[in-house]
């Protein structure tokens, strides 16, 4: 592909996505919503049983130059005896010239109703194990850092493109998650300061909302099967709102699969495997239509939990 097609990219997802005359940053969708919940909410720090490490990569194999491209890593464990939860995240996305840059560290209290962590749950299997009916509401606080290469662009007699921004601003979010063993929601907002603070260069970033659902269950009393349909939804202002749905399958804590609907006309497959009873390694696959100039997306997200999964 040639400089020109390059810059007609650029100006594409720039124009789209991240409107430079407003300068408001606008936030991705997480496609790892269900793998990696801590980017998305900080109330799910401390809601396994044991520490657990989460990283994820996304997008960096496609091979058309300027699509999204994100990666993160975080980390979360329960402390006081479950009842509150510790977790750290540091995140990157890049679309175009735009690089988003987030680190935060995240605190949870939990309120339990019933026993707590009591393992028997019906007639539940021991290898699908959840809490049990808990409210957990938590906080961040963090900084975010925003790169635009504006210069890469090479585009002459105008202002709005004449040098490159850079800009590091506060961040403080909230989010609640209310989860059982069959049924969970949640719901986050990870930058209340939003456009209130700014550079000097008039620089700020959005405060989007992301709202999530998902339940979990055994079709026909079947004890090896677990099916969990979910959907995320995001809103923030200048965007339209945006819905991530999924359907997943787990075999015993062996193997998974899935496959989801995304409003932004794009279809999403995953494929997950649990190995040496730490680890679960799930490769997502993103596939758009109506003639996208983004292309087709791959991801992975790598999960160990210090504890085995059940």
């Amino acid at each position: 592909m040639d400089t020109m097609k390059f810059k007609l990219i650029y100006l594409f997802l720039i124009s789209s996505l991240f409107p430079l005359l407003a300068k408001s940053q606008q936030t991705p969708l997480f496609s790892e919503y269900n793998y990696n919940p801590l980017i998305v909410n900080p109330a799910y720090a401390g809601m396994t049983y044991s520490p657990e490490i989460i990283a994820s990569n996304y997008g960096y194999f496609n091979a058309i130059e300027g699509s999204p491209k994100s990666s993160s890593l975080s980390f979360n464990t329960p402390i006081a005896d479950d009842k509150m939860g510790l977790g750290a995240t540091i995140s990157r996305d890049k679309i175009g010239v735009t690089t988003n840059t987030i680190a935060h560290l995240a605190y949870s209290y939990k309120i339990f109703f019933g026993a707590k962590n009591n393992k028997s749950y019906m007639r539940r299997p021991n290898w699908q194990i959840y809490n049990q009916k808990v409210f957990s509401f938590g906080m961040t606080a963090g900084v975010k850092q925003i790169n635009e290469d504006l210069l890469e662009l090479g585009i002459d007699n105008d202002p709005e493109f004449a040098r490159n921004i850079s800009a590091t601003l506060p961040t403080i979010g909230v989010g609640f998650l209310y989860n059982t063993a069959d049924f969970y929601v949640g719901f986050s907002a990870p930058n209340l300061l939003g456009n209130q603070v700014r550079n000097e260069q008039g620089v700020n970033s959005s405060n989007p909302l992301y709202g999530y659902l998902g339940y979990r269950f055994f079709p026909n009393n079947a004890e090896d099967i677990m099916v969990k349909p979910s959907a995320l939804i995001k809103y923030e202002a200048g965007a339209p709102v945006q819905l991530d749905t999924n359907i997943s399958l787990s075999y015993r804590n062996i193997f998974e699969i899935g496959a989801g609907y995304r409003s932004t006309s794009s279809l999403n497959f995953l494929a997950g495997i649990y190995a040496l009873n730490h680890l679960l390694i799930t490769y997502q696959h993103n596939t758009r239509f109506n003639n996208s100039i983004l292309g087709n997306s791959h991801g992975i997200v790598v999960t160990f939990r210090f504890d085995e999964f059940d």
